[in-house]
């Protein structure tokens, strides 16, 4: 395996086949990847469909989960992020050249997890007489992803670490509702997703603070420096301590994260 197949797997546009190719790669001795040299090409747009429309956050409609178009317009959005996570796991393997072999196995194994994540979520939209790419999404996790790419540190602190960590937040509270209104079958699939998840931020987790003490810097003063650098001091509480602690945020984060939210 070379940069050049796990590039061609992050340029794939149909989604079946990204799956595909995103655990074929997993499975695949990541031996080379550590090994390899070279300038990897600057990917602005990665492979996806035609569909589903990006538009800005704030023009997504909005939709009770109390309709079935609800709660597949909610399966949708979650799929959309599984589906830019498939492209974020992909890129860090592509991307950063340099790393211990066992970067490249960690992230191609988020790759191959969020495949299996956006498999159980389309199918779910499936049942509810929708595909994915019939309703919009917006680009947020992957601009974020360009922002970063210029140094691994950075994209370990902010992608796993923020974006996806948002994830452990917000998907209780999604899970509760689905409850109340009855759709058993999503709250099974947004269970696995949210177990799932705390390896994949402790992934994150732990190769930024193998990046930062090389450089002489604290891995948490610096955390919240690039929150506050890149992101206005990151997305507000409620946070998910437990889950947070799982993913190893150290307590001196979460105790600044908190404070930081009781003072907005």
């Amino acid at each position: 395996m070379t940069p050049d197949d796990v590039l061609a797997a992050l340029m794939t546009r149909d989604p079946a086949e990204k799956c595909v190719a995103a655990r074929a790669l997993h499975a695949a001795d990541s031996a080379p990847l550590a090994q390899a040299g070279g300038t990897p090409e600057e990917v602005i747009v990665p492979g996806r469909p035609d569909a589903p429309a990006l538009v800005h956050p704030a023009k997504l409609s909005k939709r009770g989960l109390g309709k079935p178009e609800g709660r597949a317009a909610l399966i949708h959005a979650i799929a959309h992020i599984e589906f830019n996570a498939i492209n974020l796991g992909l890129d860090a393997a592509y991307r950063f050249r340099g790393m211990p072999e066992a970067f490249y196995v960690d992230w191609l194994r988020v790759a191959a997890d969020e495949s299996r994540h956006f498999e159980l979520l389309n199918n779910r939209l499936a049942d509810y007489g929708f595909a994915y790419g019939d309703f919009d999404a917006h680009n947020g996790l992957w601009e974020t992803a360009v922002k970063t790419g210029h140094d691994v540190m950075i994209r370990m602190a902010l992608v796993p670490r923020v974006l996806e960590a948002r994830g452990l937040d917000v998907t209780p509270g999604m899970i509760e509702k689905l409850r109340q209104a009855g759709d058993t079958e999503t709250v099974t699939i947004f269970e696995i997703i949210l177990e799932e998840e705390v390896p994949h931020v402790e992934i994150g987790t732990r190769w930024f603070r193998y990046c930062a003490e090389p450089r002489g810097l604290d891995p948490d003063t610096t955390f919240t420096r690039l929150l506050d650098e890149y992101m206005n001091g990151g997305p507000p509480g409620p946070y998910n301590f437990p889950a947070r602690r799982e993913a190893k945020f150290s307590e001196d984060e979460l105790d600044w994260l908190a404070a930081r939210d009781a003072s907005r």
